[in-house]
């Protein structure tokens, strides 16, 4: 189980499963609630749960998918570290579920073939793929787009879908 911020803050508690549980040293910078901070270093402490940095290779493959399918100005540094560590896991034999309720990677997650666990949402239902758009003049750009701002007329742009699949069943 690859354990995101969100699945802490929703009360996982890393010690009622027996699974592999990893996380990402960014996880422990964005955990505020003291309670969730002290279960987080315990399990930590005792070996429950494993810090893992993705290596570089990981971490340009998600963030490939990503721009892929429009989700990576969505997505922070340690949402980024934490599909590395998944892919990573994955190309090691393992069947990594990535434990989130933000739905930006539950998206590129199930695009990359990785499966996930969300806790307090029901998960996503339709796979996405986004494009920038201005919502003055209606100009489209692709959703890699750098700028935040429409070339033509200023105006802040915004995301919409572009096209909508079925969830496939999760991977095996």
């Amino acid at each position: 189980m690859v354990l995101d911020t969100s699945a802490f803050i929703a009360g996982f508690d890393p010690f009622g499963i027996g699974e592999e549980q990893v996380t990402t040293p960014k996880v422990e910078e964005e955990i505020r609630d003291s309670l969730t901070l002290l279960r987080f270093s315990t399990a930590i402490e005792i070996g429950k749960l494993k810090i893992m940095v993705p290596s570089q290779e990981f971490l340009d493959k998600a963030k490939v998918y990503a721009t892929s399918v429009g989700d990576s100005f969505f997505l922070s540094e340690t949402d980024m570290q934490l599909l590395a560590v998944a892919l990573e896991l994955k190309a090691a034999g393992k069947n990594p579920q990535i434990v989130t309720d933000d739905y930006s990677i539950q998206n590129v997650a199930t695009q990359m073939g990785l499966g996930f666990v969300s806790l307090a949402t029901f998960g996503i239902r339709r796979l996405l793929t986004w494009i920038r758009y201005c919502p003055a003049c209606h100009k489209e750009y692709p959703a890699n787009f750098k700028a935040k701002t429409c070339r033509i007329c200023g105006t802040d742009l915004k995301r919409k879908p572009q096209r909508t699949e079925r969830k496939p069943k999760k991977p095996n």
